[in-house]
């Protein structure tokens, strides 16, 4: 049964109604939703009007936040029904009365908003994101590996990945396949990949080539479309492919 709570002022002129999912895997057999009235500006983020409730009405709300910058990746939700930080989507820009935080998609929930993230980071580190080269005894005449403006261009945009899962969260595949490695490994894989500094492409390669891998990868391009930080992860998917294909080298 839903909670009704007001923390707004009578002389507040914005308020909106928050639906926080509720649910401890331990305790429930199923979700339920509280909801809490609560005023906002402009500028308030949908993080910020769960941190008020939090602090004025419930503090066992479970919800993982760090930075508050959009740069940690720790406060992915699904707001609204889409995929977001919640630190870095504003009430105000939501044309809602109504705001539905649930938690992230294809992650089990440790309770309420917050996800368990094991699946993701050993998918990261499953594509090996580092530098592979055989190289690297530092010596005294080490020198930096120099790369030109159009070698980085290849792979820039995606070092922009902050680990957030908003991309695996979105992903078709990834609730219909436990083993998929996923966009976010996949398109690290193709950063690393492109890196002309790097000489472990075809370890790499061999890593996601297997039927739960690169291939398994249908293209719905919903990735995409969440991320925070305008990564494009189906496109990375596509480039590599092209490695996979011989296309490119």
């Amino acid at each position: 049964m839903a909670q009704v709570s007001s923390i707004a002022d009578e002389q507040s002129s914005q308020s909106i109604t928050l639906r926080i999912a509720r649910y401890n895997p331990e305790k429930d057999n199923e979700r339920r939703f509280m909801e809490f009235n609560v005023p906002y500006e402009k500028w308030t983020t949908v993080l910020e009007a769960i941190l008020d409730v939090k602090k004025h009405f419930d503090h066992s709300v479970a919800v993982r936040y760090s930075c508050r910058q959009a740069t940690c990746g720790s406060c992915g939700m699904i707001i609204n029904g889409k995929p977001r930080l919640a630190c870095f989507t504003k009430i105000s820009e939501l044309d809602s009365n109504v705001v539905t935080v649930e938690p992230m998609n294809n992650f089990p929930i440790i309770r309420d908003l917050a996800v368990k993230f094991e699946r993701l980071f050993d998918t990261h580190h499953k594509i090996k994101p580092y530098l592979d080269r055989d190289d690297t005894e530092l010596t005294s005449d080490a020198k930096e590996f120099m790369q030109s403006p159009e070698e980085l261009e290849q792979y820039i945009q995606f070092a922009n990945c902050i680990k957030c899962g908003l991309c695996n969260s979105a992903c078709p595949t990834m609730a219909t396949d436990s083993s998929f490695v996923g966009p976010q490994a996949l398109a690290q894989a193709y950063r690393y990949v492109a890196d002309s500094r790097d000489k472990g492409k075809d370890s790499r390669l061999k890593i996601i080539d297997d039927s739960h891998g690169i291939w398994r990868c249908h293209f719905a391009g919903s990735c995409s479309q969440v991320c925070p930080k305008g990564v494009d992860p189906a496109m990375g998917i596509q480039l590599l492919r092209g490695y996979m294909l011989g296309f490119r080298s």
